[in-house]
């Protein structure tokens, strides 16, 4: 319905192929009525968004992998990994904006490392991205992983023990 209406009471028709909604006896808008995998999916018509959503909605999956494929491929997993992390991937948008942003300028070598890396401790935000990058995390080598290191407490012998 058109945002305008928000917390305003309106009344609701729903066929078996429309979704009509009523604001003051006036019809104020009509929807084919989608049915998808999960229940009803929703359908938002440009016209019904305020005009600072409309910008957004030019946004889309294919543009974020595509802006971030040119960078790189860790750079492109990073994004799809923030998309997936979310029940719908609209809802990562804004985050996958600010990784790109933050990535504006560095070196793409250094980005992918950066990604990489942020891959590597399952970070997907920005603002970790750019600790990464403050912090040249992205430089250092990587520690291993914990399986890899030998064992050393004060409880166990070793071999020399029981020579």
């Amino acid at each position: 319905m058109p945002h305008g209406l928000i917390r305003e009471e309106v009344e609701a028709r729903i066929t078996a192929s429309t979704v009509e909604l009523f604001h003051g006896g006036r019809r104020v808008a009509a929807h084919i009525r989608r049915h998808g995998y999960g229940g009803e999916r929703h359908t938002t018509l440009p016209e019904h968004m305020p005009s600072a959503h409309r910008h957004y909605a030019g946004w889309s999956e294919a543009r974020f992998r595509r802006d971030a494929g040119a960078i790189g491929p860790n750079t492109e997993a990073l994004i799809v990994a923030v998309l997936a992390s979310r029940k719908h991937p609209e809802q990562g948008y804004r985050s996958c904006l600010g990784i790109l942003k933050r990535l504006r300028g560095v070196r793409a070598e250094r980005a992918e490392a950066a990604c990489a890396r942020a891959l590597e401790i399952g970070t997907f935000s920005a603002k970790s991205l750019g600790s990464i990058l403050d912090n040249n995390l992205d430089q250092k080598p990587r520690r291993k992983a914990d399986a890899d290191l030998p064992l050393f407490h004060a409880n166990i012998r070793g071999s020399d023990y029981y020579h």
